[in-house]
């Protein structure tokens, strides 16, 4: 373990307080339990999105809320669902192969851009988002 020192703003210390008064737990371990869940855990993500999803913390949470929010377009996800469709049914050609497995790492990045935006919003907002969907 290694000790750093840190200013941090009047109102986050308090917060913190707050917390661990909540919790039963010392300030520090609440503070070390907090970053730990802000910072992402980059080794199980695509290579190419890990700066991405690690920049997302320094969003606002209206940017935050919009990625939350976001979906694959109408037209690619019908191309999605009717290559999934196609290949239920025959072999795929070697070209829609191709297509649908894009499509699918697309979607795939959409979901964890999205959940990264979730997990951020409920820590910012200090309760659980579900409670608003």
């Amino acid at each position: 373990m290694t000790t750093i020192t840190l200013d941090l703003p009047d109102q986050t210390i308090e917060q913190a307080r707050q917390a661990a008064i909540a919790v039963q737990k010392p300030v520090e371990e609440v503070l070390s339990t907090m970053l730990a869940a802000v910072l992402p855990a980059l080794y199980d993500a695509p290579v190419d999105m890990q700066a991405e999803l690690t920049k997302m913390t320094w969003l606002d949470s209206q940017t935050l809320w919009e990625i939350a929010r976001s979906t694959m377009s109408g037209k690619l996800e019908q191309q999605l669902q009717q290559l999934v469709k196609n290949q239920a049914q025959r072999s795929l050609l070697p070209e829609e192969q191709a297509q649908l497995e894009e499509l699918r790492r697309e979607y795939g990045r959409i979901t964890l851009r999205k959940a990264r935006a979730y997990a951020l919003l409920s820590l910012r907002g200090g309760k659980p988002l579900l409670e608003k969907l």
